[in-house]
């Protein structure tokens, strides 16, 4: 939900491609601290609601920064928020985590892709703050789109602790992969942002060695399903209300039709803002915002493309 109104305070050009935004509230009130890893959603002066990762020390309470990327085929979102100027205002919603750090791992290892530096970077200032043993693996396509480098490079926080990689073939990413994989142990953390080919890779090479579910990740996209063989079930609230859910709709357009609030935002399985409690029955989990561990629990579900592999599912909505 998009209702804390804050003002554009500082506008950073990162790259060609990508601006720093630094947000603070309208009404001079603090926005901090939040747990490292977050995501907000941002209202444009469009109006379209996008999700982005936070990427400033986690303890400043006194704005927010967001990296936005202008991707060629926008859909208007970071289109609209490359128009914005210094001291425009637009809408924010409170932070929120899917990604966050692991307590008591021996060390964390950052592996970002590209833009996927985002949330990793609030990641490196909290454990940087907390003492924590951590290297970050940054690897981009060239310089000239590396935002962040200078930072990354040169202050104290992180220059000791940033592998900076660009411009590597395939096979030299996953050599310098392979390296980073061979230091960790089953009590290492890893997490990984970035495309989607390559956290497939990262995931490959470190799962062997850590285990999935010491693995963590954050997807910009949602991974194609094959709903072909969907079938109808049941979706009980902890209300007693029911719900006949159909093969081709999602538990969360049903609840929509049928006047129950469900608090939702990217309806593609990314943003974790639908991920609601599973009491009873097994759900089928096609999201890509729930860890391993949370999916091999089985106790949570994200309604929106998240269906059931039993007959009824109880649900209690978050």
């Amino acid at each position: 939900m998009s209702d804390i109104k804050v003002v554009v305070s500082e506008i950073v050009s990162e790259t060609p491609s990508i601006r720093l935004l630094r947000l603070v509230r309208e009404d001079g009130a603090p926005l901090g601290p939040y747990r490292a890893g977050a995501h907000i959603d941002v209202t444009g002066p469009t109006g379209i609601l996008r999700q982005y990762s936070l990427c400033g020390p986690p303890a400043d309470t006194a704005a927010l920064a967001i990296a936005v990327k202008r991707e060629p085929e926008s859909r208007g979102g970071s289109a609209a928020l490359h128009q914005l100027c210094e001291g425009d205002i637009i809408e924010i919603g409170a932070p929120r985590n899917i990604l966050g750090i692991v307590p008591g791992a021996d060390r964390h290892l950052l592996i970002a892709g590209g833009i996927g530096i985002t949330p990793l970077l609030s990641m490196a200032y909290e454990l940087y703050s907390g003492g924590a043993e951590f290297t970050l693996v940054y690897i981009t396509h060239d310089r000239t789109e590396t935002a962040f480098a200078d930072l990354l490079e040169n202050r104290v926080e992180f220059r000791d602790r940033v592998r900076l990689h660009t411009g590597l073939s395939r096979d030299e990413q996953r050599t310098v992969l392979e390296s980073v994989a061979a230091a960790l142990t089953r009590d290492s953390a890893v997490y990984t942002c970035g495309p989607t080919g390559f956290m497939e890779t990262v995931a490959e090479i470190v799962t062997p060695v850590v285990g999935e579910t010491n693995l963590h990740t954050e997807h910009f996209e949602a991974t194609a399903v094959d709903n072909s063989g969907d079938t109808a079930f049941t979706v009980e609230l902890d209300t007693g209300e029911s719900f006949e859910i159909p093969a081709d709709r999602s538990i969360l357009s049903v609840l929509e039709d049928n006047g129950v609030d469900v608090f939702k935002s990217c309806e593609e399985g990314i943003c974790g803002s639908c991920v609601s409690n599973v009491l009873d029955g097994e759900p089928e989990h096609r999201d890509n915002c729930l860890s391993a561990a949370d999916k091999a629990a089985g106790d949570q579900m994200a309604l929106c493309v998240s269906r059931s592999k039993s007959p009824k599912l109880v649900i209690e909505l978050i």
